[in-house]
């Protein structure tokens, strides 16, 4: 599981059936100090997250198919949680 900041949104008219009615999110993944980790994915939002957000990301393909429910769909990542706040001891 990933921190990650929500960085924008995309649009798809079609979509596999079984993704209908889902939002599709671009987020950027962060280290624990907040700043970019690697590259920026397409991620399933779950927890009707949005731009700007700080979100748990989940980038398995099998934990993302069962944290949404959506059976054997194509998913790569999604997001799990919408995060208040983060302390480091």
């Amino acid at each position: 599981m990933l921190i990650g900041r929500v960085v924008g949104s995309v649009a798809a008219s079609q979509k596999n059936a079984k993704l209908e009615a889902t939002k599709l999110l671009l987020v950027q993944p962060l280290d624990l100090g907040g700043k970019d980790r690697g590259v920026t994915v397409l991620a399933i939002d779950s927890v009707d997250a949005g731009v700007g957000d700080r979100v748990l990301l989940v980038q398995d393909g099998r934990a993302a198919q069962q944290a949404l429910g959506k059976g054997t769909a194509a998913v790569d990542a999604a997001i799990l949680g919408v995060i208040d706040a983060v302390e480091l001891s």
